[in-house]
């Protein structure tokens, strides 16, 4: 499990803003200097929480991924550390997320001896969150990282875990996820657990596949269309009685999803044991 999951080193890394700047502007560049010996070399991503850099280690020349909270989140912190500084994490490098990697194949899917592998190890990692009742939310190919796209077989972890989340503090009602990737219950705004975990592998195992999204779509509306007309038993009568009508807002089409998603009940994969069994 500790090999699945990404955690960030010990300790942090501070870095001062520029104090006439916006507490969301880092005013971070190549050449910046975080801390006393981390050199930012280029920028890996940016997320709602942050900006993840790569930067060289000055003293050991070791190259690293350092993340800059774009806040402080808790006003003790920012007691501490003063109001023109920011938290960093430092993290190891990762070669590419599993987004990349699958464009990598011109997107025409991995091979069974790439697949099992990685499915694996993803699994794994799924079931030892939910084992303490963590709910990851967000599980996507762009939060899976490979280690290095050279080794065989390969190597994969879990990142990104800004909306992650003890089972018994989840919100029901909170949005959560990615379009495309949420579970129904989610999408639907009812409770849920770490089984959405799952039907999120599930659709990553599709893509791995594949080389393309399961359920594509703009908004929740047009994925849940989709989930509904390719897995509910169009025989039921209501549905049958109310798949050709048109909705003019997400109000009020909201019934006949839910006459869907009660279907479709059962569907999530509750027990994380049971995937490769």
């Amino acid at each position: 499990f500790q090999n699945s999951v990404e955690y960030p080193q010990k300790g942090h890394v501070n870095t001062s803003a520029n104090p006439s700047s916006s507490e969301d502007d880092l005013d971070i560049s190549e050449g910046t200097i975080l801390g006393d010996h981390h050199m930012v070399e280029s920028f890996l991503g940016e997320g709602g929480f942050g900006v993840v850099t790569r930067c060289r280690n000055t003293k050991n020349n070791q190259i690293v991924a350092i993340k800059v909270n774009k806040r402080n989140f808790h006003p003790g912190a920012a007691a501490t550390l003063g109001s023109r500084q920011r938290i960093c994490l430092n993290f190891e490098l990762l070669d590419q997320s599993l987004w990349d990697y699958i464009g990598g194949w011109n997107n025409q899917g991995l091979p069974i001896r790439e697949l099992r592998p990685i499915l694996h190890q993803i699994a794994n990692a799924l079931f030892h969150l939910g084992s303490v009742g963590i709910v990851h939310a967000d599980l996507k190919p762009a939060n899976i990282m490979v280690v290095n796209r050279h080794e065989s077989p390969i190597k994969v972890k879990l990142i990104d875990f800004g909306l992650a989340c003890n089972t018994s503090a989840v919100i029901t009602g909170d949005r959560v996820g990615t379009v495309g990737y949420c579970a129904p219950e989610v999408m639907l705004g009812i409770p849920y657990d770490e089984a959405i975990d799952m039907w999120a592998l599930g659709l990553v195992a599709v893509e791995l596949a594949t080389g393309v999204p399961l359920y594509p779509g703009e908004d929740d509306y047009d994925v849940l269309k989709f989930i509904i007309e390719t897995q509910v038993n169009k025989s039921d009568p209501e549905i049958l009685q109310q798949q050709n009508r048109k909705f003019s807002s997400w109000s009020s089409c909201n019934a006949w999803i839910q006459t869907g998603a009660t279907l479709l009940n059962g569907t999530a994969i509750s027990s994380m044991e049971s995937v490769f069994a």
